[in-house]
């Protein structure tokens, strides 16, 4: 037996290997090195977010640190306006929007929806957002319009879903080999 093979149960955890049945060996299984919550995590569109907010407002990541850039304070909004377009684009970046199943026509009537949401909140509230200039209002547009689409579309076709239910599909034939190997050899009895 391979030191590298690892024998688990249904729930994951490491079990002893099983005894040989009648002189039946079995193939080994190996253990799945990534489960749908492992794969769940590391879709992060959120993060995003959190970047563009600190964008908007003229700072750049030095370090570790957001620093303000004073050469970009001119363009940039306010930490209020930049925290509207912020929330205003964190409902569709998030993992549930990863799983989603959207059409063509409904991605594209949301991403447009929101970024006329934008661009309104912009208007209203153009003092309280420092906005100066018509050119920033084109600016946040596209950036709010563009980050929702392709976030939107990342789903489409069902890739991520698909291979979360691949994933499943694999743990469960993992359980399958292991109820042959309880019933030892029964299972090649007539």
């Amino acid at each position: 037996m391979a030191e590298d093979t690892i024998y688990v149960d249904e729930s994951g955890r490491q079990v002893a290997p099983p005894q040989q049945a009648q002189g039946f060996s079995y193939p080994p299984i190996p253990q799945s090195r990534q489960d749908k919550a492992d794969i769940l995590d590391k879709i992060r569109p959120d993060l995003i977010v959190e970047v563009i907010r600190h964008k908007l407002m003229g700072e750049e990541l030095i370090n570790g640190k957001w620093e303000i850039q004073q050469h970009l304070q001119s363009r940039a909004l306010t930490p209020v306006g930049a925290w509207d377009i912020a929330n205003l684009m964190l409902p569709v970046s998030s993992q549930n929007v990863s799983i989603s199943k959207l059409q063509d026509h409904e991605i594209r009537s949301r991403a447009l929806s929101i970024a006329k949401t934008a661009q309104r909140m912009c208007l209203d509230n153009w003092i309280d957002y420092g906005i100066t200039k018509t050119d920033q209002l084109w600016f946040v547009h596209e950036i709010v319009f563009s980050n929702t689409l392709i976030t939107l579309k990342q789903p489409e076709g069902a890739g991520i879903r698909e291979l979360i239910k691949g994933t499943t599909t694999e743990q469960r034939s993992v359980v399958s080999q292991d109820d042959r190997k309880s019933r030892g050899g029964l299972f090649f009895r007539r």
